[in-house]
């Protein structure tokens, strides 16, 4: 599933592309993709409206429309944008100045949709702590949402609502940073250590950020470039290789049922 690099890449090419252009045509191709609402009636609130910015919350996409709408895009799975023909198209968007933006999604776990202005702030917040590289996300308040947690800590960081847009890969690279275990109770953390994930959460997400996101399977930015943190991956996927800090051979565990990588010696059990 995309991140919040990934989703940061796509926001960032898409809103040289679509900000202050109008959706001339929309056609919703698969009714899943708005489910409940009627695919028409969708793409009858969208087509003729202007967009007037695109941004980013946690894992959403936020297309800022002229009227006061909003589209809120969750990619999950296997979503993404393109500017080009592609199989597994499930919503085509024509812009004013011809351009044809095509979504696309294999396995057709995305969402779209449209909420009122006054809406979307609300129905975000209920679903999203503070952005881990906004002035909000700070030390303590990491450090207050994992000592009320008895869970692993991996699961813990993993809930949109105590760090918004991290998952599974930038989690494991965050904790091995941080050089803290991820099946650790999340309140066992002690403040100072808390201070350290704080740092390294932020340090995993820039890095992804400026790499354009980590291309694994599905994804690719919408002009067709491919990501390059995978390259940078310090236990993400890595069993058996060994650790580039001190060379112990990094290990698999399923923590919270996800698959997580981790240093035995670096990232210890207390």
């Amino acid at each position: 599933m995309p991140e919040l690099p990934e989703v940061e890449t796509i926001r960032a090419q898409l809103a040289r592309r679509l900000e202050g252009r109008t959706l001339a045509r929309v056609d919703i191709l698969d009714p899943r993709l708005t489910r409940p609402f009627d695919l028409f009636e969708v793409a009858e609130e969208l087509e003729g409206d202007r967009v007037e910015a695109v941004e980013r919350r946690g894992k959403y996409l936020v297309f800022r429309l002229e009227s006061g709408l909003a589209l809120l895009v969750h990619l999950r799975m296997t979503g993404s944008f393109g500017f080009g023909p592609a199989s597994h198209e499930r919503a085509v968007l024509e812009l004013d100045d011809g351009a044809r933006l095509v979504y696309r999604d294999v396995r057709r776990f995305g969402t779209w949709l449209v909420l009122e202005g006054a809406e979307l702030d609300p129905y975000l917040a209920g679903r999203n702590g503070p952005e881990p590289l906004g002035p909000r996300f700070t030390a303590e308040w990491l450090t207050g949402r994992l000592a009320v947690r008895r869970a692993p800590l991996k699961p813990v960081l993993l809930d949109q609502r105590v760090v918004a847009g991290l998952g599974n890969i930038y989690a494991d690279e965050a904790l091995w940073r941080a050089r803290i275990n991820p099946m650790r109770p999340a309140s066992s953390v002690a403040p100072p250590e808390v201070a350290r994930l704080h740092r390294a959460i932020r340090a995993a997400l820039r890095a992804g950020i400026e790499r354009q996101g980590s291309t694994l399977r599905d994804y690719a930015a919408p002009d067709g470039s491919a990501g390059a943190m995978q390259e940078e991956f310090r236990v993400y996927g890595r069993e058996g290789l060994p650790c580039s800090r001190c060379g112990t051979p990094i290990a698999k565990a399923r923590v919270g049922g996800r698959g997580t990588w981790f240093c035995r010696r670096c990232q210890p059990l207390p």
